[in-house]
């Protein structure tokens, strides 16, 4: 099968896109498909023999951190150039909508996929929310075209399904359980996360330092307790207001890591706290999971969907102190903890990046017999 991925985001990024997208891009290089991806221009010509073509990359005035590709005519192009048996368009808003109208036009079967709940984050951008009815009749416009339309978790085929988006299926989730493993856990790691202070409880959050994923809301928890250490591992455009926002408690801000350094701050934990209740799914979540860690998160429908309360994690109610101050409780006691390690554990060895991939080869196959 010849399959063009177009996508608003690739390497060398690093979010819960990039992470699906580049071990797809292996598993069907794989399995003998040839694959090509178009991305934003960032350096990277070819991943896992599957070339990968560059346009030309802007910077947006509310996200200057990253950098998208507008819509070009130029997609076109290169997909007619290709001639692939079917076409992905990954969030399809900006460069991946002209790979969208790219299908349609040449008559080739197309799949869509939702990743990033823009219309929610807009709510947290009030200069921006304005925007969120357009960007709606955008979603809705481009995921039309598709013949197979994927969501991340149920919560969001629903939410999408109520929006009137049609043929809507959910992808399976995928970790990679030999690089987020309990083995990476290191004294050194922990020292330096808690700043010194190994015997405070260690919560770790990783992942992009954004607006959307509300890290601000624990502020409060370091103020009140003082046996708590924190560290948020990652970068991104909110950071240097984090850093002000948690001056005077015990956060740490130790930058963007990958690895075995990743492993090692993820297993070196006593927990992994999640307080966003915008995701669309939240792939770190699993990553913590394969680590050995309780899952300390915010309900939400598709935290819901991963995390099973005194399981395999504990949840607590966002903009709830108290309720997040019992979580914190329960997570001391050390029997329950070490339950949830092995379960958290045990429910990440259930999922793997070739059965997920797999899942998009089914989806793929689909769209061309409904094409067809």
């Amino acid at each position: 099968m010849k399959i063009a991925i177009v996508t608003e985001t690739f390497l060398p990024s690093v979010d819960g896109v990039v992470t699906r997208l580049r071990h797809a891009v292996e598993r069907f290089t794989e399995l003998g498909h040839e694959v090509m991806v178009i991305a934003p221009e960032l350096g990277v010509t070819e991943h896992a023999g599957a070339r990968v073509v560059g346009i030309r990359p802007v910077t947006l005035p509310f996200y200057k951190h990253r950098r998208f590709t507008l819509p070009t005519p130029t997609v076109d192009g290169i997909i007619r150039g290709f001639h692939p048996d079917v076409v992905h368009a990954a969030q399809p808003i900006l460069l991946a909508s002209s790979g969208a109208f790219a299908a349609k036009r040449q008559r080739i079967p197309l799949v869509a996929s939702y990743h990033t709940h823009i219309p929610r984050y807009l709510d947290l951008y009030r200069a921006w929310s304005w925007g969120k009815p357009a960007v709606w009749w955008q979603i809705k416009r481009n995921h039309a075209l598709a013949d197979v339309n994927i969501a991340t978790s149920e919560t969001m085929r629903a939410e999408l399904a109520e929006k009137g988006l049609p043929n809507l299926h959910v992808v399976r989730r995928g970790v990679d359980t030999q690089t987020f493993h309990p083995r990476f856990a290191s004294a050194a790691m922990r020292e330096r996360l808690t700043q010194g202070h190994p015997e405070k409880k260690l919560l770790v959050f990783v992942g992009r330092l954004a607006a959307e994923k509300e890290i601000h809301t624990l502020r409060p928890m370091m103020e009140r307790r003082d046996d708590v250490a924190l560290a948020i591992v990652g970068d991104g455009p909110y950071r240097r207001e984090l850093e002000q926002h948690f001056a005077g408690t015990a956060t740490l801000f130790p930058g963007f890591m990958e690895g075995e350094e990743l492993a090692s701050a993820f297993a070196s934990a006593d927990a992994f706290v999640f307080p966003s209740v915008t995701e669309t799914l939240g792939l770190v979540i699993l990553e913590g999971m394969a680590s050995g860690l309780p899952v300390v998160a915010a309900r939400s429908g598709p935290t819901m969907e991963q995390v099973t309360d005194g399981v395999d994690g504990l949840l607590f109610d966002s903009g709830d102190e108290a309720s997040l101050d019992a979580a914190l409780t329960r997570l001391g006691d050390d029997a329950l903890r070490g339950r949830i390690r092995e379960a958290a554990r045990a429910e990440a060895e259930r999922f793997s990046w070739e059965n997920a991939s797999d899942d998009l080869l089914r989806y793929y196959e689909m769209a061309i017999e409904q094409h067809a």
